[in-house]
């Protein structure tokens, strides 16, 4: 089972709108006519089934969700089969945080899907995912779920990883799509799947960003208009510290706090350069491709991004 990051599809996918989903049974119903017959009423007669690629998503989606979907899209292939989960984890929110005011507009999350390639859309109830409450026993992120994300938000990785492994094991993909932009996870899944020997390729999609840089998040529906501003510095400073690459490991994290300092209404949770398979912060003379990671908090809402940066050793000026 390989890992990887999808190269652009080569067409667009036609229009179709998804089926919609809640249950086990209409879900297994679901994946049955698409065994037998092709993907739902767009079947080829003469391909047969082709892969089944999953994007698994918690709704109020944006463009980086719907990138996600023409990339499963491309993976499955015209006869495969292109299911989008919808499901708001309790597990992976912490207390006081916002799981009674996340967005949620099914309606409107299914419209968008029409005419990305999306055929299934799964969007159980609390009780279909969880039939007997908090599940008992759950999956650990280990030391990957301990630093950054996992220290400023313990359990939110293990939470992950468990509703990933439950829906892998309901959808029973052949490909799963994850956004790049949410580092963090997607190498916690990717050790997740060849820890536990999960039978799914994992492949990484690219961080989709508006044109002033801004990564697409739902939660940047929270932000007013001059926070959304103050959000820039997330990305300006990723960028800072790309283009002082060549000044070794202490010259990307320099330049890029010297953004964050400067930056009014913008706290800090972390800003980090790390080893992109350990997620260990990387020595001062560390050389080769590593992470660089941010998150903070714009006014009440929590932002996080990061930029691949191929780090020289530094060099005296």
């Amino acid at each position: 089972m390989s890992t990887r990051t999808q190269t652009p599809p080569d067409a667009e996918p036609t229009q179709r709108t998804p089926l919609v989903v809640r249950t086990r049974s209409e879900l297994r119903d679901a994946q049955l006519r698409w065994a037998l017959t092709g993907p739902l009423e767009h079947a080829d007669p003469d391909a047969g089934p082709g892969q089944r690629a999953v994007v698994m998503t918690m709704g109020a989606l944006h463009d980086g969700h719907l990138e996600l979907v023409r990339r499963a899209r491309a993976e499955a292939g015209p006869s495969g089969q292109v299911l989008v989960t919808i499901f708001v984890n309790p597990l992976q929110f912490g207390a006081g945080e916002d799981l009674a005011t996340y967005p949620r507009d099914l309606d409107g999350d299914v419209a968008k899907l029409a005419g990305v390639g999306a055929d299934v859309v799964f969007a159980p109830t609390l009780d279909v995912v969880y039939p007997d409450g908090d599940p008992v026993v759950r999956v650990s992120a280990g030391h990957i779920g301990e630093v950054l994300e996992g220290e400023s938000r313990p359990g939110h990785l293990d939470g992950v990883l468990t509703v990933v492994l439950k829906l892998m094991h309901l959808v029973r993909p052949d490909v799963a799509l994850f956004g790049e932009k949410d580092a963090q996870q997607l190498l916690a899944v990717r050790r997740m799947v060849r820890d536990l020997e999960v039978p799914v390729e994992v492949v990484g999609v690219a961080t989709v960003r508006e044109p002033d840089g801004l990564a697409l998040s739902s939660r940047n529906a929270y932000l007013s208009a001059d926070e959304r501003e103050r959000a820039l510095a997330l990305s300006r400073a990723l960028r800072a510290g790309a283009a002082a690459a060549d000044r070794g490991a202490a010259g990307v994290i320099n330049a890029a706090q010297q953004v964050l300092d400067g930056a009014d209404g913008v706290v800090v949770d972390y800003l980090a350069l790390v080893d992109p398979v350990t997620v260990q912060t990387v020595a001062d003379d560390f050389s080769g491709r590593a992470l660089l990671l941010v998150a903070a908090r714009v006014g009440t809402t929590r932002l996080i991004d990061n930029q691949a940066i191929e780090v020289s050793p530094e060099v005296q000026r």
